[in-house]
């Protein structure tokens, strides 16, 4: 592993790290009202497949010189894993068993990928099997956000697409893809391509939409705690151009911190 190759993947690691940790915010808050209120779990469980998925890839016996993206992802489904448990403590009754069968279901197919590779493949068709696995689930990851952006758009507003979010999704996704490019991965370079290409789009409407948040005059009051964390809760109904899909919103964090 080169020099080069080596930094891209510690540049990657940190800026997925910053990602995966953002929810932490909204963490305290459930813990402290004892309650998930209006947030789903649905990202939570879908980000621990992906990150289970990609650490599985980058082991040595399965992607040879692809170390750094398990450990990324390997600290990312321990996070994730965290964050579903506390999820599952203070969710109502309804939703634990909803999320509690989704994270049965991720954790089915997880130990299915594991198996069929360990006993169905070997050498460079183990590495294609867990890869094509691993790029689906990222690919659908990183386009989970094209909801808000088409929101931003729509509402000329980038509220709920805060800057540091948009600049650490470019990041994480740029270093990523130079990082399979000079590895010669696909399977870490294509997702990762369409991550960056993603992050450079919000970061373009966020300097296209700034300027008219600023200056608008429909203004609402963003608590700053939640703006870090990316606009995890159903916004108010009494805002008439804030309402965006619950859905929408919560995919908007968890999706972005994918390798």
């Amino acid at each position: 592993m080169n020099a080069l190759h080596f930094f891209f993947g510690v540049c990657g690691n940190a800026t997925a790290l910053f990602l995966f940790l953002s929810p932490t915010v909204t963490f305290k808050r459930i813990i402290k009202s004892r309650s998930t209120e209006q947030f789903s779990g649905i990202p939570y469980v879908m980000t621990l497949l992906n990150c289970l998925l990609s650490a599985w890839y980058g082991l040595p016996f399965v992607s040879p010189n692809n170390i750094l993206v398990s450990t990324i992802n390997g600290t990312g489904a321990a996070i994730e894993i965290i964050y579903v448990f506390i999820y599952l403590i203070y969710a109502p009754r309804k939703e634990k068993f909803k999320i509690g069968g989704l994270f049965a279901f991720v954790i089915t197919i997880f130990s299915a990928v594991v198996l069929v590779s360990l006993l169905a493949f070997e050498g460079h068709s183990r590495k294609l099997f867990c890869g094509l696995a691993a790029t689906i689930f990222s690919i659908i990851m990183y386009a989970s956000p094209l909801s808000i952006m088409r929101m931003v758009i729509k509402t000329k507003s980038v509220e709920y697409m805060p800057f540091l979010l948009s600049l650490f999704v470019f990041l994480c996704g740029t270093s990523w893809f130079i990082y399979g490019l000079l590895g010669r991965d696909p399977f870490v370079a294509v997702p990762n391509g369409f991550g960056c290409g993603l992050g450079t789009m919000q970061l373009i409407l966020y300097f296209i939409y700034y300027d008219k948040k600023k200056k608008g005059t429909n203004k609402t009051t963003v608590d700053p705690a939640m703006d870090m964390e990316m606009g995890f809760e159903k916004p108010r109904q009494h805002h008439p151009q804030s309402q965006l899909k619950q859905s929408d919103i919560n995919t908007h964090i968890s999706s972005n911190g994918q390798v």
